[in-house]
């Protein structure tokens, strides 16, 4: 996460109720971390040589400009009606969505988006702006779909790697700015072959591949309790595959977290599995977040 002073967190518009969403959820999330918020829009037409302000004698309102300042200020009221008090910009950024929200993430603290558009085809929005913004950015993106259990724990998917690492820290300090409890789960399946023509084992020790899995989440959560003493911790491994068992925590869930690794280096709970896999189903808020380099 930018820890820069000042970082703010971002969140994108485009006058959807899934941006209302966010809008809200993003409200929030920067008062608890005491950070102002940022509401952009792209606006993509005049790339595309659209004339954007209204003709001559065309009613009040008229025009694409305005049309988008109205989304930028409607955004801005429903943040600062959220949480009074809160720090709020807003600002209309010439690019497409998940151009202007990649460029605003090297400098934020969080990018906050919603998972429908305003043509409402989440599969369209998913696979185009929030799984590229949650793919490439900069800083932790949060996506905003389901309906989180306010009284539910903040889940993190752990596999040990730097990825699941760096998702545990983050899953830590939310937990503990929410006063949630953290549950972390690590799921696996059966040994699988090392390359092509490999095949399975035959026979394996069951009892010692749980304890080589419990073995993996202990090591992922190593100082995680003296770092953030306020939060309590539930560990669970099951055998599973991740994305049905992050699923299924995230019914009763406020957050799920899971990791990523720099850009270009997608494997293990990666965007093509995991991650995009949580973002089509979960049924609460989904944090991606990205390994250091």
């Amino acid at each position: 996460m930018n820890s820069a002073n000042g970082a703010a967190v971002v969140v994108g518009v485009d006058g959807s109720e899934s941006a209302s969403r966010a809008v809200r959820l993003a409200a929030r999330e920067a008062a608890r971390r005491n950070r102002p918020l940022r509401v952009v829009h792209g606006f993509i037409w005049p790339l595309l040589r659209v004339p954007v302000t209204a003709p001559d004698h065309a009613p009040p309102g008229a025009g694409l400009r305005h049309q988008a300042e109205q989304v930028v200020g409607d955004a801005v009221a429903t943040a600062a009606a959220q949480c009074p008090g809160l720090r709020v910009t807003g600002e209309i950024i010439d690019g497409e969505a998940a151009a202007v929200l990649l460029g605003e993430s090297p400098t934020a603290a969080l990018v906050v988006l919603g998972n429908r558009g305003l043509g409402g085809f989440a599969a369209l929005v998913v696979g185009s702006v929030a799984m590229q913004v949650a793919s490439y950015a900069d800083c932790p993106v949060l996506v905003a779909r389901g309906t989180a259990d306010d009284a539910g724990p903040v889940v993190v998917g752990v596999d040990g790697s730097r990825r699941s690492r760096a998702a545990v820290e983050f899953a830590a300090a939310t937990a503990s700015s929410r006063g949630a409890r953290l549950h972390a789960l690590h799921a696996y399946t059966h040994p699988t072959s090392a390359g092509p023509g490999d095949m399975q084992p035959l026979v394996y020790e069951e009892g010692r591949l749980r304890g080589e899995e419990d073995e993996v989440l202990v090591e992922s959560l190593a100082g995680i309790e003296e770092r953030w003493p306020d939060v309590a911790v539930t560990r669970e491994v099951v055998h599973a595959r991740p994305v049905g068992a992050l699923t299924a925590a995230s019914r009763a869930a406020q957050l799920v977290v899971v990791g990523r690794q720099g850009r270009g280096e997608l494997s293990g709970l990666l965007l093509g599995s995991v991650s995009q896999g949580l973002l089509h189903r979960a049924d609460c808020p989904v944090a991606v977040v990205r390994a250091p380099d």
